[in-house]
């Protein structure tokens, strides 16, 4: 009966020694920031990549969100990837539609297939996708307005920036306060982002695309073969096949963008199983 006790203790402790690891590496890295980069002179194409499955709800606040982007218009392009199976599909036409009459270089996507499911709707999207550079936001995501404007100028940077291969920005959250389930997820996701996150990027080392609120060269994602289908977590996946390509991961704390939270039991338990899966 100690063998299964002393096993999980040493599992601990090594996870323990590990986080510690990393707490070091956040404060001994600390001024290893990515510098400002300069001015663009000439602002490169970006496709904004939607991919949503049955989220009517959001869908509309997703788009008002992206249409407020600070950023040429005529080098900006929105793919809504719609996977969905429900009347989302008839919401999130509809809204793409009243925005594309107002201007928006916007196109809806519906595949009557989930074919590799997220990774499967962005790999479709990137067929058509005629962007320099790939932004991904989920639909529960509000990006804001100057988000573009803050990114993509560390993809331009004339010192290094051509070895960028994506950014990631900090999630924040607009329930947090919701419940202690919300409260609780914060704190966990803040340990990941802020001091995971920001460690490994500070020192130089691997780290993921948390698959949300990010920027892609698209240049990494083809060199790295595109998405692959047979995982749970496509962006972790991508993520590690572009590093080992040699191309640059920067995250970027001072940016963020907000989100929402699970804020049932049942709805949490999804999601972690899920990256649980995946990872």
């Amino acid at each position: 009966m100690m063998i299964p006790y002393f096993a999980v203790l040493l599992v601990l402790a090594v996870y323990g020694l590990h986080r510690y690891w990393l707490v070091y590496d956040y404060f001994a890295y600390s001024k290893n920031l990515p510098p400002a980069p300069p001015p663009v002179a000439d602002w490169p194409r970006v496709t904004v990549q939607l991919p949503i499955f049955n989220e009517r709800y959001v869908i509309e606040r997703l788009v008002e969100a992206v249409s407020r982007f600070d950023y040429p218009r005529e080098l900006l392009d929105v793919q809504v990837l719609d996977d969905s199976t429900d009347e989302t599909c008839e919401v999130a036409r509809a809204c793409v539609e009243r925005h594309a009459a107002q201007g928006m270089r916007i196109v809806h996507l519906h595949r009557r297939n989930r074919e590799g499911y997220k990774a499967g709707a962005l790999e479709n999207g990137l067929k058509t996708a005629k962007g320099e550079f790939v932004a991904i936001f989920d639909a529960d995501f509000l990006p804001e307005p100057d988000f573009l404007l803050r990114t993509i100028p560390y993809f331009m940077n004339p010192q290094g920036g051509g070895k960028i291969g994506m950014v990631q920005t900090r999630w924040t959250y607009l329930n947090s306060d919701y419940s202690l389930l919300t409260n609780v997820q914060t704190i966990l996701l803040d340990g990941h982002f802020v001091v995971e996150h920001g460690a490994r990027s500070r020192r130089g080392t691997f780290f993921n695309f948390n698959g949300t609120a990010g920027v892609w060269r698209r240049k990494a994602i083809d060199d790295a073969g595109g998405w692959e289908h047979d995982t749970l977590t496509e962006d972790t996946d991508l993520s590690y096949r572009s590093q080992l390509k040699g191309w640059r991961f920067l995250y970027l704390p001072q940016i963020e963008c907000a989100s929402e939270l699970p804020v049932d039991m049942n709805g949490f338990k999804t999601q972690q199983a899920r990256w649980a899966k995946g990872l």
